[in-house]
């Protein structure tokens, strides 16, 4: 049974606890050679400025001139969400296609070694720059989560970030938060968390392209920025997908208008044009999925990104020749693929999976004489970051000091497992744990709670076994929570007719989830039949569904416990939207923590869940 790819969700946990606390290049890359004319231009430009060199030697003066063709180097990633140390279980781990075509797993991320690869790549590279595909902060492990993310911010200044796009998660906490990260100021009901030392915001501009303010009809951020040197200008324009509204919690977009992102950047193509700037990359929080989970997969073979699908393919088939390269994020993928522009030219189109695992390194090469890329020299490849390398020391102070204010409350213990608890599959073992506890904390607030389900983007990491610290082998700390469950969403508890809960499961794999499935993890009791073989709606079975071995009555009335972002609708399941008899019960990390208290200990810990509930037929 293979997983289905799960888009990432929304909201992030907030920090009322803190109270008492002071590579391998992929083929897909185009080939990295220009025209021939451009080349003997090159050339002979270069002949002649050695000459000329060499002549104002000879009398003592003058300046050589740059040549004709400058090769940039754009290094880029996505999706940090403030993974600032290792991440642990599968997701600090990707996967390398072998020569023999056989794969392995490589241990990966952590932003001490980010830092060393970033640096040692910049390495004799005067004409370099960072860019990144948003999501850097959000869903963040405890180290930054704990403290709105201001740890990871500090880090990307460390990390000499040019510019990033906003993605989704940006807006987790609002807008003015956002603007907060941005522009610095300590937060407004934790204050500063070092005393006498005021939060300094980003060295590096946001980018919110079709992100407006729906009272000024204009974006809350910067919609681009030029990057500068020596004569070679190349503009950036940051988007977000436009469908954030859809995924990130109402209180988190409102007054806020997300537009069209192929819209959005052709416009500001135009409008870069007109300032002279002819070089644009755009950051583009939206992405695709690759046949392959291998970063080094080949996704522009037997042609041009044949081997990748997902909405980025439809922008990037749309965006407006005038841009470049378009670097994207937000499915977690890995690649580097090529795909035709309007014009039927192939264009570089990046991912570098998430948690910073990968980076990717692009060479633009830019002609002085026009002020463009030379498209047909574009070649990019993603690059593992290995933990094999130094770590930074900045990087390494950074985070003992962050954690030295977390320890307090990330080190205690909230449970025991006895094996690792995974978040991969359909149905996984995590995700029907997270259930069986919400289960349990709805049946405290009302007896006669059916059922919980789970959308799998709530859940941000498995429960490994093996200590990560000095807690011991199986022991759950509540960091470890805090990185599975990171959002701040309560219980909550809705009554709805077992037609209106056949019709959610049906939204699973139908409406706004139709092409990529968003599967429920579902409590104990609750079974039925995913039939991938079908479509629509159809692939869930009707008639399978059982709840404690009997079918769901439509007539009858059921209570569901959910987490508050699905009990509004979240992730297109609009039938949980329309709940009745609402209850509003604990924090979700919370339900957990109890739950893991009370099921087990030191002694009798919680064995991996069996992930069997849903029969997935295909």
């Amino acid at each position: 049974m293979s997983a289905i790819p799960q888009p990432f969700r929304p909201r992030r946990r907030t920090t009322r606890l803190l109270a008492g606390v002071a590579g391998v290049a992929t083929v897909g890359a185009l080939v990295a050679a220009l025209p021939a004319s451009a080349s003997a231009s090159a050339s002979a430009s270069a002949s002649a400025s050695a000459s000329a060199g060499e002549s104002a030697k000879k009398h003592g003066h003058g300046h050589q001139s740059p040549s004709r063709y400058q090769d940039v180097q754009l290094l880029s990633f996505n999706d940090l969400h403030g993974n600032l140390e290792p991440p642990s279980g599968s997701s600090g781990r990707v996967t390398e296609i072998q020569p023999d075509g056989t794969t392995k797993t490589i241990d990966s991320g952590g932003v001490e070694y980010l830092a060393t690869h970033l640096r040692q790549a910049r390495q004799g590279n005067k004409y370099s720059v960072t860019a990144a595909g948003g999501d850097m902060v959000g869903a963040s492990p405890l180290i930054s989560g704990l403290f709105h993310d201001e740890p990871t911010i500090e880090a990307l200044n460390k990390l000499d970030l040019d510019v990033t796009s906003v993605g989704n998660h940006e807006f987790d906490e609002g807008a003015k938060e956002l603007g907060r990260l941005q522009n610095g100021g300590c937060h407004p009901t934790d204050g500063c968390y070092v005393a006498g030392k005021k939060f300094k915001g980003a060295d590096f501009p946001y980018l919110a392209a079709n992100v407006l303010d729906e009272k000024t009809k204009k974006p809350i951020l910067k919609p681009y920025w030029v990057w500068k040197k020596n004569g070679v200008k190349i503009g950036f324009i940051g988007v977000t997908l436009e469908d954030t509204p859809g995924v990130v919690s109402a209180e988190g977009v409102k007054g806020l208008k997300f537009k069209d992102e192929v819209e959005t950047i052709n416009k500001y193509a135009k409008e870069l044009e007109k300032q002279g700037v002819k070089s644009v990359v755009a950051l583009i929080h939206e992405g695709g999925l690759p046949a392959s989970s291998a970063y080094n997969y080949d996704c522009d073979s037997p042609g041009g990104g044949d081997g990748i699908s997902g909405p980025i393919v439809d922008i990037a088939k749309n965006v407006t020749p005038k841009v470049d390269a378009l670097v994207t994020g937000h499915t977690h993928a890995a690649y580097a693929c090529t795909i035709d522009d309007p014009s039927g030219k192939p264009r570089t189109v990046t991912s570098a999976a998430s948690f910073g695992r990968l980076y990717t390194d692009t060479t633009l090469t830019y002609d002085r004489r026009t002020g463009d890329i030379a498209r047909t020299a574009v070649a990019s490849a993603n690059h593992v970051v290995t933990r094999d390398v130094a770590k930074a020391p900045d990087m390494t102070d950074l985070i003992t000091r962050w954690n030295t204010l977390a320890a307090p409350i990330g080190n205690k213990p909230i449970g025991y497992i006895s094996g690792d608890i995974t978040n991969v599959g359909t149905e996984s073992p995590i995700g029907d744990l997270i259930a069986d506890a919400q289960l349990a904390h709805g049946k405290e607030l009302d007896p006669g709670t059916d059922l919980a389900l789970m959308n799998p983007g709530g859940i941000r990491a498995p429960l490994t076994y093996a200590a990560k610290g000095s807690e011991g082998d199986g022991v759950v700390t509540y960091a470890e929570g805090f990185t599975v469950q990171p959002f701040a969403n309560t219980v909550n508890l809705q009554s709805f007719t077992g037609a209106q809960l056949v019709q959610v499961l049906k939204e699973q794999v139908s409406g706004t989830n139709a092409a990529s499935p968003k599967v429920l993890q579902i409590s104990s009791g609750l079974t039925y039949t995913l039939d991938l073989t079908k479509s629509g709606a159809d692939r869930v079975v009707t008639d399978s569904i059982l709840l404690n071995g009997a079918a769901i009555d439509p007539a009858a009335t059921y209570r569901v416990a959910t987490n508050s972002f699905l009990a509004g609708g979240g992730d297109g399941f609009t039938t949980l939207g329309l709940g009745t008899d609402d209850l509003v019960g604990d924090d979700d990390l919370a339900a957990l923590e109890k739950y893991l208290l009370g099921n087990s200990s030191a002694t009798n810990p919680i064995a991996p869940p069996a992930a069997n509930r849903i029969t997935v037929v295909q």
